[in-house]
């Protein structure tokens, strides 16, 4: 059986992931009880289902706890296992919660929305670091809906490695592990030539590599993490984001991103995301 297992918090886009992977072929359940886990996947299994999507929240907080352990013994029984962690900043959950008028799931009359926010970030922040991290604040939900794809099509065992471009003007990622700055390079927005193409466009490769700092920015970053990766690896992490921004996400850090890519595709299985692009 192939298991991905959906969490985070409420408003962060579960709902689009669960539907994506829904079109995608996966028997889906939502919202399923923690105490309920072992035996709803057993039964799935036993009446033939090969792919299978579930969500689990703090609905069942007394369960969270318990989750990693379950996970591990799934994975001992030969059930390939992902757990996936959509997040998003306060400030865009309170929004989006405004805009639908939905009751957030541990609202008690007792405790505002922001403070549910809180308790529920403290009550899951165990299975964050677990988990594949997706910081959904500045996604569309057709940006959501390819890197779920992407993810749905990779193996869940083993190590992933993910290198991801943003601007900071637009804030660092939450699912960043680490975060690299590359505003120090020249800037091709100021090109009007340049301005609106991307950091995969033939001009801006040409014009970023005509400057020797960014030959040594992009050394300096692959040596860092081909040092540390194979610590990570042995922390039994299943998942590595490397964020790298510059200021409007749409040049530097996208070249960058798109050629460490490349440098350790050949080494690990490898992600490439662009947040500004999606």
């Amino acid at each position: 059986m192939r298991l991905i297992l959906i969490t985070g918090l409420s408003g962060s886009g579960k709902s689009v992931a669960l539907h994506v992977l829904e079109d995608s072929g996966y028997h889906y359940v939502d919202n399923v009880p923690g105490t309920m886990l072992q035996e709803l996947v057993a039964h799935l299994a036993a009446a033939g289902h090969e792919r299978v999507a579930l969500s689990v929240d703090t609905r069942s907080p007394e369960a969270l706890a318990e989750l990693p352990g379950q996970i591990a013994g799934f994975r001992q029984i030969g059930i390939d296992v992902q757990l996936v962690f959509l997040e998003a900043k306060k400030e865009t959950l309170i929004k989006r919660f405004s805009e639908t008028r939905r009751r957030h799931p541990l609202s008690d009359d007792v405790l505002t929305l922001p403070e549910c926010i809180a308790r529920e970030r403290e009550l899951l922040a165990p299975l964050a670091a677990r988990a594949h991290r997706i910081d959904t604040s500045d996604l569309s939900p057709n940006a959501l809906r390819s890197w779920i794809k992407d993810l749905a099509g990779l193996n869940g065992s083993g190590f992933t490695l993910l290198f991801q471009s943003f601007g900071f003007k637009n804030g660092i990622p939450l699912d960043a592990d680490l975060v690299f700055d590359v505003r120090c390079l020249p800037n091709p927005h100021y090109d009007p030539r340049l301005r609106p193409l991307t950091g995969k466009d033939a001009a801006v490769i040409a014009f970023l590599e005509a400057n020797p700092d960014t030959a040594r920015m992009l050394g300096d970053i692959r040596r860092f993490v081909e040092s540390w990766l194979p610590s990570f690896i042995r922390d039994n992490r299943s998942y590595l984001t490397v964020a790298i921004g510059c200021t409007g996400g749409r040049h530097r850090s996208v070249f960058l991103v798109e050629v460490l890519g490349h440098h350790f595709e050949q080494q690990t299985r490898t992600l490439v995301r662009h947040r500004e692009l999606a």
